[in-house]
């Protein structure tokens, strides 16, 4: 997802709960919700890959990281590749990350986020908006941005938002997240409250970047984890 078009690099290892899936390169952004659990969206489903923690610079061997096999790749069971619908999905990994000041979690939303509130979102998405030119920066970018309202978000994607979805970013476009950053992290308040799904384009004018609202997966995620 994310392009972040005019964001910027963020301060190194500030966001102790982003994580890098990978498969010899990083192919989707992760949230560390538990030393042993990361919360992503769906459709970067995998059969296999590794989960990368404490990462800033992903081109680079920095002494801090974490890499650990993930165990159980869990999609949520209802969603639907079509319409991006439920597009969240657990990770168990082989074993529990070590808890520091690089590498930590973030809390589940205690309510759902509210029109206005400003927020992060964060990646290694590409840099360039408009299509072809992908240009992958190394180190962790940015974003602060605000929760659109409902009706604003629909507008700009009209009949293709669900009650599972919500729109972050400026609808005058020049700012947004784009293709990359998958699963990544929305930030809000210190409150994990979306996961990086989709959009149209990098950074296009009304066209915002949409993402899974987690406050309504809180029952699956307790349950899944439980249960595993």
């Amino acid at each position: 997802m994310l392009n972040i078009v005019g964001g910027y690099t963020c301060q190194k290892n500030s966001l102790p709960y982003q994580v890098s899936l990978n498969v010899g390169y990083h192919f989707c952004g992760g949230s560390l919700i538990s030393d042993q659990w990361v919360l992503s969206a769906a459709h970067c489903y995998k059969p296999r890959f590794q989960v990368c923690l404490g990462e800033h610079n992903i081109d680079v061997i920095e002494g801090d990281e974490q890499f650990i096999q993930a165990a159980k790749i869990i999609p949520h069971p209802n969603y639907n590749d079509s319409t991006a619908d439920n597009d969240i999905m657990l990770i168990k990994l082989n074993s529990p990350a070590t808890i520091s000041s690089r590498v930590s979690t973030i809390s589940l939303p205690r309510s759902c986020p509210t029109a206005g509130t400003q927020c992060l979102v964060s990646g290694w998405g590409n840099m360039l908006s408009f299509g072809s030119k992908f240009k992958y920066p190394s180190l962790l970018q940015c974003l602060d941005a605000p929760v659109l309202t409902d009706t604003a978000c629909h507008n700009s994607y009209p009949r293709k938002i669900t009650s599972n979805m919500f729109c972050l970013g400026f609808v005058e476009g020049g700012k947004d997240s784009c293709q990359g950053d998958s699963g990544g992290p929305l930030v809000c308040n210190g409150e994990l409250q979306g996961v990086v799904s989709w959009g149209f384009g990098c950074a296009l004018k009304g066209k915002p970047g949409v993402y899974t609202k987690v406050c309504n997966y809180l029952d699956w995620i307790q349950e899944t984890i439980a249960a595993n």
